[in-house]
């Protein structure tokens, strides 16, 4: 179908596409104004997100979108439909009851059916680039439009707080109970450790292993000394017990050595005189030789005093030399098994720090949970209170007309062509080309047009006519 086609049949079918066209729009009309008259009013809540500090790095401080989503579901719960219901004290109202009876004929939940009427009239729409959410309610009745507004926002205000604050009730109690456990472990941790340093006699427990591990250094230097003491005196009484023995420092130290050592000297000096002058048998001479020999018998015994002396030393020396190791092993276990109870006595005190970590911890929640749970404050405030509206929100008559009058467009054209091709008729030269498959071979003008417009008609005719006649040499 070619756009003159088109035209020629709108032409002729106007009154068709007309008609359609009014009774859309009539229609349209008559169902607005037929329609009884809803009133929408707006309250919005502002909503104060304070993401934690793990959180902050990924949303920094815009709200994130799934939170002001969870919110938006939140509003639209029957939770907060149900705080409604019960604030306003709708459940006692008759003519809600008696509407619940005429439409469920008294089957199921009255507060539910009441949740549902509500929500079907609720719109939740929140901001794209804020905290703010707009709570909208329809209804015929203004007031009752502003009032169920006020209510579903003040409603989701009281929610968000319990949100906040029952599971801070829940983890308070929780807490509370963590708390004493962990008091009563930090209590039998103390004890042991009190138990333990009482059995052991700790008092300050690093203190007293710096005090033995000073004695035990000390004995450790003794114990050197003392060898090395030991090994002289070992080497001297050696030699003391040797054909050298009056050769040692001690004898040769001697005073009482020294004087019999002087006198013998002499003695035997006078022996040697006395026999060159007098001769060995001289009385004089035996005297002298006898004193001489007497002298040398206490100079024997007195080296062997000192002899002996320096072996005394020498067992004494050992003597202590054992007694210091003997302290000195005795000590180096003291020391071992101070380590050992200072080492047990370190993990019972872990305990005891390790059980105070963990009760500090958990009174610190237990404050946190408590002063959430006394919270009087919400994260959600109410920004602006909805007012009754004066014009209707709908119907919007304007708008109606507007899209019956594109509607009925639509469907006027539809009937037409349509009705055109229930009936379909020549209305152009191209229909009568269509419909019989022959050559035009002229026009007839339409009765009383003009001459001119008859011949420019039939000029245009003949180059019709041979467009549709067969052409001459092809055979046909």
């Amino acid at each position: 179908m070619s756009f003159g086609q088109f035209l020629s049949i709108l032409r002729a079918r106007w009154w068709v596409a007309l008609l359609v066209f009014v009774l859309t729009v009539a229609a349209a009309l008559g169902f607005s104004l037929v329609l009884p008259k809803q009133y929408s009013a707006a309250a919005s809540v502002l909503v104060d997100f304070k993401p934690d500090p793990i959180t902050v790095a990924f949303y920094g401080g815009v709200t994130p979108p799934a939170y002001m989503a969870t919110q938006v579901d939140v509003i639209k719960s029957d939770r907060v439909a149900l705080r409604v219901v019960r604030n306003l004290k709708l459940a006692e109202s008759p003519q809600f009851r008696q509407q619940w009876q005429e439409a469920t004929d008294g089957q199921g939940s009255f507060e539910q059916w009441l949740i549902e009427a509500f929500q079907r009239n609720l719109d939740v729409l929140p901001s794209r680039e804020s905290s703010v959410i707009t709570v909208g309610y329809r209804a015929r009745d203004p007031r009752i439009a502003a009032a169920l507004a006020n209510a579903f926002a003040q409603a989701y205000i009281e929610t968000s707080l319990e949100l906040r604050v029952d599971p801070a009730r829940s983890y308070a109690g929780f807490f509370d109970q963590r708390a004493k456990e962990a008091r009563e472990a930090l209590e039998k941790a103390q004890s042991r450790l009190s138990a333990f340093q009482r059995d052991n006699g700790i008092i300050a427990s690093d203190e007293r292993l710096d005090v033995e591990n000073a004695r035990l250094n000390e004995l450790s230097s003794q114990l050197v000394v003392m060898q090395a003491i030991s090994a002289e005196s070992t080497s001297r009484e050696r030699q003391a017990t040797s054909a050298q023995a009056d050769r040692i420092a001690d004898v040769l130290n001697n005073p009482v050595v020294a004087g019999l050592k002087a006198d013998v000297s002499r003695l035997d000096a006078q022996l040697q005189g006395l026999s060159a002058r007098l001769g060995d048998a001289h009385p004089q001479v035996i005297e002298v030789r006898a004193n001489l020999a007497e002298l040398r018998a206490k100079l024997e015994a007195e080296t062997r005093r000192v002899t002996s002396g320096v072996g005394v030393t020498n067992t004494i020396n050992r003597q202590r030399e054992a007694q210091i190791r003997s302290e000195l092993e005795s000590q180096r276990a003291k020391v071992l098994r101070m380590k050992a109870v200072r080492d047990e006595g370190a993990v019972i005190q872990r305990d005891v720090e390790n059980a105070q970590r963990a009760y500090d911890a958990i009174v610190a929640r237990q404050n946190q949970t408590s002063l959430e749970s006394q919270s009087t404050q919400s994260n959600v405030n109410l920004l602006t209170q909805a007012s009754a509206p004066i014009e209707p929100s709908s119907p919007r008559i304007l708008l109606n007309v507007m899209l019956a009058a594109i509607v009925g467009t639509f469907l006027g054209l539809l009937a037409a062509l349509g009705l055109e091709l229930v009936d379909r008729r020549v209305r152009s030269i191209d229909d009568v080309v269509a419909a019989l498959d022959l050559p035009v071979l002229g026009v007839m003008p339409r009765p009383g047009a003009r001459s001119r417009a008859g011949r420019g008609q039939m000029a245009l005719a003949p180059p019709r006519a041979a467009a549709a006649l067969p052409q001459p040499g092809r055979g046909d």
